[in-house]
């Protein structure tokens, strides 16, 4: 899957112009700008252009997600950074478990088989679609409940949800497992059937983000993980939830 040198360099030049763009505009932070362009130069080399190009899918969106009210984010001093950029500890978070699994599904040979990486892959992802959105539009609910207990709790509290938060970790989810499946198919990358595929990346996206909260609810608030370190988290088991999934499915790894 490792593309050719003339294909490799096209998508290096490419990941660095976005990652110098997102800098320029201020979603990004330089450090952080400079990480995603090293990680998604890694992505792209190793497992091509579908798999760059729902990355950089995710990373649009979650700029929109984040600078959606964000005037009205800064009042209630909810907002991601200073007003909306994304700092090395969060794409970390979010970049390191997708550039892991291209760098095993790339390898030669293979640690893991193209079908098994793209429903992983896409997993992964969802989870950072569904978190996003759950967080940077749930937000402007106006009122929210702990996963743990359903008392009240001020929006933006770890842990905290709300109906139209989770609708939204919902869509996230959703929107990433049918805009992954066309960029697949449209590569001529091989996935399972259709229905595993949307099922499986769509529930551990959206599952992953449930996991998510319940680790900022009894362990961030705690002290016990950073912001960065639950996404890690939430990110992973919605990794692991698709592998289940898969396995139970028939799928090999």
């Amino acid at each position: 899957m490792v593309l050719g040198t003339f294909e490799a360099a096209l998508g290096i030049v490419v990941t660095a112009g976005l990652a110098l763009g997102a800098v320029a505009a201020r979603a990004l932070t330089p450090i952080a700008g400079v990480v995603a362009a090293a990680f998604g130069a890694a992505i792209v080399v190793l497992v091509g252009y579908p798999f760059l190009a729902m990355l950089i899918l995710f990373v649009v969106a979650s700029v929109l997600a984040t600078r959606y009210h964000i005037q009205e984010k800064q009042r209630k001093n909810v907002q991601e950074g200073t007003a909306g950029e994304r700092g090395i500890s969060n794409v970390v978070a979010h970049i390191v478990l997708p550039t892991g699994l291209a760098i095993a599904g790339g390898w030669v040979p293979p640690v893991l088989s193209t079908p098994s990486l793209a429903v992983l892959y896409a997993s992964a992802l969802a989870f950072g679609a569904a978190d996003t959105f759950a967080s940077e539009l749930g937000v402007l609910a106006g009122s929210a409940r702990s996963i743990l207990t359903w008392r009240p709790v001020p929006p933006g509290t770890n842990g905290g949800v709300s109906a139209i938060g989770e609708a939204w970790a919902l869509v996230g989810g959703g929107l990433t497992a049918i805009v992954g499946l066309a960029l697949f198919r449209l590569f001529g990358t091989p996935v399972p059937n259709a229905a595993v595929f949307l099922g499986t990346v769509a529930g551990a996206g959206f599952l992953g983000c449930q996991v998510d909260s319940l680790l900022g609810e009894t362990l961030e608030n705690r002290g016990y993980l950073t912001k960065g370190s639950t996404n890690f988290l939430g990110m992973l088991s919605s990794i692991a939830i698709a592998a289940g999934v898969l396995l139970a499915a028939g799928v090999a790894l």
